[in-house]
């Protein structure tokens, strides 16, 4: 029974559950960000405007890709427990619009799928992002996986945009996609970084599990274990039809938070 309610409760999580956590989020965050860049608070670096570091989690920008019908909120991190809201700014690289590359990372298959069709766009598409700078208008150069060479680099003083998501079969990728656009717009200034690659977080890779979310999942398989043996109990004594009225809600409702928990283990851009 805790076996079946799990399988159900991933079918259900990846196909509505996981949705309208993320449509639920981007909401909110687009709220956020739209205040925020009308006061002229949106983070544009590393620290933000009273001089402390960005919380990861914080929007900071708009991703709009025409070609894909995509609008996304990016928030600020790219660990897994971010990603489960929207694509992420990988926090040691330039804010887009800005000088240098930019890097944003997004999942395939699990809480909305925001980068689900990154495959589909062509050479010569265009990426729209808004910040705290303005509109900034990218141009796709090259589309590429794992050990392709990477052709494009940012000019002097020009700024490039790189997203990443898995490749492949959902769930079984076999290699990371990375999207790489040249900045057409005027490049904005970047602030000097406050810290490197050499200190972030591993959990913020590509590809990078979070064992963090493992006692989570522990506890939620804990309680759906609990319940199916409570249940196979009160049938004994209410009968069959009259425990499923009740075991069916109970169930689905555990095995989705179980798979949401195990879900936000797996590598962040699944």
């Amino acid at each position: 029974m805790a076996l079946s309610s799990l399988a159900l409760g991933f079918v259900l999580h990846v196909t509505i559950v996981g949705a309208l956590q993320h449509a639920r989020s981007q909401y909110v965050l687009y709220e956020q960000l739209r205040s925020d860049l009308a006061l002229a608070v949106a983070p544009l670096g590393q620290l933000d405007v009273n001089g402390t570091l960005v919380a990861p989690g914080a929007p900071v920008a708009l991703l709009e890709i025409d070609s894909l019908g995509l609008s996304e909120v990016v928030l600020y991190g790219t660990d897994a427990s971010v990603l489960r809201q929207g694509p992420g700014l990988r926090r040691d690289t330039s804010f887009p619009g800005q000088t240098g590359t930019s890097v944003i990372m997004g999942r395939q298959a699990t809480f909305g799928a925001p980068f689900a069709r990154l495959s589909a766009l062509s050479l010569g598409d265009e990426i729209v992002v808004v910040t705290g700078q303005g509109t900034h208008r990218y141009e796709v150069v090259d589309i590429r996986r794992d050990a392709d060479i990477v052709r494009e680099r940012p000019e002097v003083g020009g700024g490039m945009l790189t997203l990443v998501s898995a490749a492949g079969v959902p769930f079984a990728p076999d290699r990371i996609l990375y999207v790489d656009a040249r900045l057409v717009s005027d490049a904005q200034e970047a602030a000097a970084p406050v810290f490197t690659s050499a200190v972030l977080d591993p959990g913020e890779s590509a590809m990078a599990a979070n064992p963090d979310g493992y006692f989570e999942a522990f506890v939620w398989l804990h309680w759906l274990i609990a319940a199916s043996v409570i249940l196979l109990w009160v049938r004994g004594r209410w009968g069959a039809r009259q425990t499923w009225m009740i075991a069916v809600p109970i169930l689905l409702i555990l095995g989705a938070a179980t798979a949401d928990a195990i879900i936000v283990t797996l590598p962040n851009l699944l």
